[in-house]
């Protein structure tokens, strides 16, 4: 499905850039695996491929998809106040796990404005984090630029 090159999409993990394909023999058993470079830091994962459906990898939104998302991240729209912790973080992990760009974006937005108001719990800050990387991650490959512009960018969106 993917080649070598592809800037692809890991739901929880991150975008980043296929650079290969290795086989790997675990439990008697042949597996292949995409090597993984994500667009932050050094880190590489392997990716099973007879999995990629069921993980919800993706090719990396386009230029313009990346620049509607930015721009809906602008949107006051806080609408998570009246639910209880709980059921927020679980509806949060699952977005995430799903992997769309808009929802990864949506949570990171809404736990910033949260934190705005009134301070998160370690679990919210520790998500806050995670979704963030994985939205400016991909941001950076769409846009074609670096992390520091793409966080500057928008922060300077829900100012």
């Amino acid at each position: 499905m993917f080649k070598i090159g592809d800037k692809i999409a890991y739901p929880m993990h991150g975008a980043g850039v296929i650079e290969g394909v290795e086989n790997k023999r675990i439990l008697g058993e042949e597996h292949q695996y995409y090597i993984l470079k994500l667009s932050m830091g050094e880190i590489k994962v392997m990716v099973p491929i007879a999995k990629i459906e069921e993980i919800g990898i993706r090719y990396v939104v386009s230029e313009e998809q990346a620049d509607v998302v930015i721009q809906e991240f602008r949107a006051d729209d806080n609408d998570d106040s009246d639910q209880n912790w709980n059921k927020r973080y679980r509806e949060n992990i699952e977005k995430l796990k799903i992997g769309k760009l808009h929802d990864v974006a949506h949570v990171t937005k809404t736990l910033l404005l949260r934190d705005k108001r009134k301070s998160l719990s370690n679990a919210e800050r520790k998500m806050l984090n995670n979704a963030k990387n994985v939205l400016i991650s991909e941001l950076v490959l769409s846009k074609n630029t670096d992390y520091q512009t793409i966080e500057n960018l928008l922060m300077n969106q829900i100012s």
